[in-house]
């Protein structure tokens, strides 16, 4: 059987991607599916792709979850022109399918938002194609989200739009959007397919 291939993308950067990510892995391995997480790519760190390892059980050495590791915190394709580096969408696509091989499920994380820059020729949206993914969109509960959401999924691929999750993430400190979000996104999105999760921290 191929691996079911889950790609958490979001609508910004530092949307909680990689707590929901983490959070999904581990609830996955407790209900005892065989189950990688990967972050193909970093730049300014590794601190997400360390925290996924860990999650998955250290099924995959570090190097296997995170190949591309850049120091400059910038959009990945900057950080490694930096480094005088380029980075091509069969690369990333055929290390993750490499990856995901022996398991039932695998958790890709991407970096930034859809339509952040990862490599020369692609962005998370590319990647997720490519991977024939299922997209799971991370969001904020706040004032925005719902553009934010639609214009995420309208950027999507029709048939990959109409398969997306949507998450969107309780803040510490809601505003009266928060509480009105989800019915209302409910207008343009199956409710089968939008979930809210409770702020976990950073």
């Amino acid at each position: 059987m191929s691996s079911k291939i889950y790609f958490v993308t979001g609508t910004d950067t530092g949307v909680g991607k990689t707590v929901f990510a983490t959070a999904i892995t581990i609830l996955l391995r407790q209900s005892g599916k065989r189950v990688a997480a990967l972050k193909p790519i970093c730049s300014g760190g590794r601190g997400d792709a360390r925290l996924l390892h860990l999650a998955a059980g250290k099924v995959l050495s570090l190097g296997e979850v995170n190949p591309w590791h850049f120091r400059a915190a910038l959009a990945p394709v900057l950080a490694a022109r930096k480094e005088k580096k380029q980075l091509r969408l069969r690369q990333v696509a055929a290390h993750v399918r490499r990856m995901a091989k022996p398991f039932e499920v695998v958790i890709v994380e991407g970096a930034g938002g859809l339509l952040s820059p990862l490599g020369e020729d692609f962005d998370s949206r590319d990647l997720i194609v490519a991977l024939n993914a299922t997209p799971l969109v991370v969001c904020p509960n706040k004032l925005g989200a719902v553009n934010q959401v639609r214009l995420v999924l309208e950027a999507l691929p029709r048939r990959l739009a109409s398969q997306a999750r949507v998450i969107l993430v309780d803040q510490p400190k809601p505003d009266p959007a928060s509480r009105s979000n989800l019915e209302l996104l409910k207008e343009f999105v199956d409710s089968t397919r939008l979930r809210t999760v409770p702020w976990l921290g950073r």
